[in-house]
Formats: structure tokens, C-alpha cells, sequence
């Protein structure tokens, strides 16, 4: 995989070569008789969803694992390995972004219609989701199934599975219509959601699919664990943030959270520092799809400083996120998370 000649190849090639040889596999797989037409649709189906984002989740198992072994000069294997372990969190994101995809009724994903929207698929998808859902435990049998940590993997994935699952059912019955009450809006709400729904498997998944990898139990490292889901959250805070504020050809989509009555940390905090007047505004608009309505709602985050508030939260995240990070018994467990964390500190995008 790597140059014959010694050159260090570009690690995002290296990662989407390890996709092909997946993909290949999958639509080889012994188990199931594919026909061509059964072949061309999974493989279509897999290119249009799994490869298409920043790779930041999958790309983060083999900067982690390069870490964990510091400095050590990893063979092809165990980078062959640490890429299959990094594409399975892909094809976990891609599984619940499908299913979330139908779930909003949304029209765009990544720069392109939702998969749900494509001309013949429709709810098909529905199906779809579920076999990106199966390739994993196919993709880990095939080259982890002698592995010491095998079981451990498959309780990994199961687990942060079950934690994303519940986080978005929070969050699904949570925006009822119908129910729309903005007094349930709360911080701790809001850390719930985000700690289950996002924080487990974009933060905690793939550095301990790394430290796993490396021989580790994952029980000697819950600081760690716990550190890094509170990092999701500084993440998404972000992300809510960038939603309202950030520029739609910086971020690659346009935020509707105001919209779509979402719990988004600026609508906590807007109601946290509100007066009577003010929350009534909040009350009235928030939630409302016309644009009349959330530019009412933006006037009040502009009038509540709420840029200003966020920059505040978001140095207060980092001096803290830092110290705890220092803390940790081992020096290559902190590199890791000091990488993490120097990646999404004021971000843009």
C-alpha cells in the first residue's frame, strides 16, 4: 500500500485506496448471491454515501493509533487495520445520516440530494440504512475476528450504536410538533442530546478504536472517555453557533435551526439571559419557518450579544478542556486529545 520507493504517501489517498478494498469485499461477500443488478445498486448506493464527507472521524483512528504507538514506524498491516476501523465509523455516520435524512424530511446532504431523494430510491433507503448498518460487523469478522480485542470492538460499536440511537430519539421527541414549548429548553437538555446524539461516536469512537488497537483496555481510560465527550459538546456548541452565525459558503449549508425549532445553544442561552419582553419574542417567533420570524429571532442573539457570550464560552472550554487533558496519567493519551482539540478550536467551518 505504501510507495515501494520509501515516499510517504498522502494519508487521505491511503484512507480511500482501504475504502476500495472494503467496498470490494462487501460486494464479494460469500454470505449473499448478488446478482449484477443486486452488485451495481450496493455500489452505487455505498460511493454516493459513505465516502462523501471530511473523513475527519475515520481519518482521526489512524492519527490517534500513530500517536498511541509514539513514533513507532507502523507496518502496512496495522495501517490497513487502523484505516478498515477508521471506515467503519464512516459507514456508521453514513448509516444514521440516511436514516436521519428521511426522518427530517431533508432535501440536501453534503452539496447533494439526499439519498432518499434520488430518483428510484426513495424509501428503498430505508433498507439502505440497514445494510450500511450490517457491513460493519461484516468488515470486522473479516479482518479483526482473531484479534485479542475482537469482542471488544463489537461491544464498542454496539454500544455507542445504542447511545446515537437514544440521543436522536431525545432529540426527535424532544422538537414534537405540537408540543412545541420553548420552557423545556434547557442546558441540560441541550448537553443530553448533544452527549448522546453526536459526542460518542464522532469523539469518543475513534480514539478508542485506536486505543483498543494498541492493546488497551478501554476501562483504564474513562477520564479520557469523559473528557472527550465533553469536547463533542464544546463541538456541536460550535456547530449551533456556525448555524446561525457562520457563512453558508464557509460552513457548506444553510442553518435552519431557527427554523426547524431545534435545541440549539443559543436559544438556551437567549432564554437564560432574557428579560419578560424579550422572551416573549422568543416565544412568538422561534420555531416559525418565515424569514419575517427569524430575523425577529437573530435581531434578539444580536441584541443579547450572544456573539460575544459564545466567544466567552468558548475560551472558558478550551483553558478547562486543556487542564483536564494535563491531567491524564499518559503522555500519549494527552497527545491524542490536545490533537482533537487543537483541530476544532475556533473553527469555521
Amino acid at each position: 500500500m505504501a510507495n515501494p520507493n520509501g515516499a510517504k504517501t498522502d494519508p487521505k489517498s491511503t484512507f480511500l485506496n482501504v475504502y476500495s478494498v472494503l467496498k470490494s469485499e462487501l460486494l464479494q461477500d460469500p454470505a449473499f448471491e448478488f446478482t449484477d443488478v443486486s452488485r451495481q445498486w450496493v455500489q452505487r448506493m455505498l460511493d454516493y454515501n459513505v465516502p462523501g464527507g471530511k473523513l475527519n472521524r475515520g481519518l482521526s483512528v489512524i492519527d490517534s493509533y500513530k500517536l498511541l504507538k509514539e513514533g513507532k514506524e507502523l507496518t502496512e498491516e496495522e495501517i490497513f487495520l487502523a484505516c478498515s476501523l477508521g471506515w467503519c465509523i464512516e459507514w456508521l455516520q453514513a448509516y444514521f445520516l440516511v436514516l436521519d435524512d428521511i426522518m427530517d424530511g431533508s432535501q440536501t446532504r453534503r452539496g447533494q440530494p439526499c439519498w432518499f431523494r434520488v430518483p428510484q430510491v426513495g424509501l428503498i433507503a430505508a433498507n439502505d440504512g440497514i445494510l450500511l448498518r450490517n457491513h460493519i460487523p461484516r468488515i470486522l469478522k473479516k479482518h479483526f475476528r482473531e484479534k485479542p480485542y475482537y469482542v471488544d470492538l463489537l461491544d464498542l460499536f454496539n454500544e455507542v450504536e445504542f447511545q446515537t440511537a437514544c440521543g436522536q430519539m431525545i432529540d426527535l421527541i424532544t422538537t414534537l410538533e405540537g408540543e412545541k414549548d420553548l420552557s423545556k429548553y434547557t442546558l441540560s437538555l441541550h448537553r443530553r442530546i448533544v452527549q448522546f446524539k453526536t459526542a460518542y461516536y464522532s469523539f469518543y469512537l475513534p480514539v478508542a478504536c485506536a486505543l483498543l488497537m494498541a492493546g488497551e483496555n478501554l476501562d483504564n481510560h474513562i477520564d479520557a472517555k469523559n473528557i472527550l465527550v465533553e469536547m463533542g459538546t464544546y463541538f456541536q456548541v460550535q456547530d449551533d453557533y456556525l448555524d446561525c452565525f457562520g457563512a453558508p459558503e464557509t460552513i457548506g449549508k444553510i442553518g435552519t435551526d431557527i427554523e426547524d425549532f431545534k435545541c440549539s445553544w443559543l436559544v438556551v442561552k437567549a432564554l437564560e439571559l432574557s428579560n419578560e419582553e424579550q422572551k416573549k419574542v422568543l416565544y412568538e417567533h422561534y420555531g416559525k419557518p418565515e424569514p419575517e420570524h427569524v430575523a425577529k429571532v437573530k435581531a434578539l442573539y444580536n441584541e443579547l450579544n450572544l456573539q460575544g457570550v459564545f466567544a466567552e464560552y468558548e475560551s472558558q472550554s478550551y483553558m478547562k478542556l486543556t487542564t483536564l487533558i494535563e491531567s491524564l496519567p499518559s503522555k500519549s493519551v494527552q497527545a491524542v486529545l490536545k490533537l482533537f482539540l487543537g483541530k476544532i478550536y475556533k473553527r469555521q467551518k
